[in-house]
């Protein structure tokens, strides 16, 4: 049995454009209900929802048999963390708040085995559908993607530094956390978070470099890409909720007599 492609990777490779899903409710029925929506990749998210191990597994599982690639935020960039999310299949990765081009290179090194980086080796693993697919450790690092994020003003000067080390597939700039950062917490969408962002998303894509972000905001989702950002997630499943919600109680209460 040999190792499936892994499509994201790819595309970002070739800089076609991927849009995406941010999956925060932590339940594999729910994922389900979004698996087919037709999105590109998918990001389930561990720093800032009550996912585990358990259920990011169950998401996973959900994803598989769609066409969505299903990649997975750890709550840090930890090595134990990433080796155990590997071994459990996880086909790429997005490591939250990387501030220096060592902390990139770190992050790297833990989707490695040896010589090239720090995994640890276990054969029977999920990854490897328990130990049949023969070409797991060959091709397991060109399939793997690797994104890293940069949420403060600091990390911003070192884009290009940190987007060039070997083995990273793109960057992702986190709009929230880098409004926080200059006194903006709260105001994503900011025009002086936004004029933080798209010189250094210049930058690296002048490099070739992939950027990609994500923003609430379906139609600055599809300007982001029209302007050279390679991947971006334009909607978040826990405020799709809330939001229609919301109008379907609004909608009754305002045809009420």
């Amino acid at each position: 049995m040999k190792l499936a492609s892994n499509p994201f990777t790819k595309a970002l490779k070739a800089q076609d454009k991927q849009i995406g899903l941010w999956v925060s409710l932590a339940n594999n029925f729910a994922a389900e209900v979004t698996a087919h929506s037709g999105y590109d990749w998918a990001l389930v998210d561990m720093e800032h929802s009550p996912n585990d191990y358990f259920s990011v597994l169950g998401q996973l599982q959900a994803f598989a048999p769609s066409e969505t690639t299903a990649i997975v935020r750890p709550e840090w960039n930890d090595p134990v963390i990433v080796k155990r999310l590997l071994d459990m299949g996880v086909e790429g990765l997005l490591f939250p708040m990387i501030q220096s081009v060592e902390e990139a290179k770190q992050a790297v090194a833990a989707t490695r085995y040896p010589p090239n980086g720090i995994r640890g080796f276990s054969g029977g693993t999920r990854a490897t559908k328990f130990g049949r697919v023969k070409d797991y450790v060959a091709r397991i690092e060109d399939e793997t993607t690797v994104i890293l994020q940069l949420e403060t003003a600091a990390a911003i000067k070192l884009a290009v530094e940190i987007g060039t080390v070997d083995g990273v597939s793109g960057i992702f700039f986190g709009p929230a956390d880098i409004a926080a950062d200059i006194g903006l917490v709260g105001q994503p969408l900011h025009k002086d978070v936004w004029d933080l962002i798209k010189p250094a998303a210049k930058a690296l894509i002048d490099k070739g470099v992939p950027v990609g972000t994500l923003v609430n905001d379906t139609t600055f989702a599809a300007d982001l890409l029209n302007d050279g950002f390679t991947f971006v997630a334009c909607a978040t499943d826990t405020m799709l909720l809330a939001k229609a919600s919301d109008a379907a109680l609004a909608t009754v209460k305002d045809a009420l007599k």
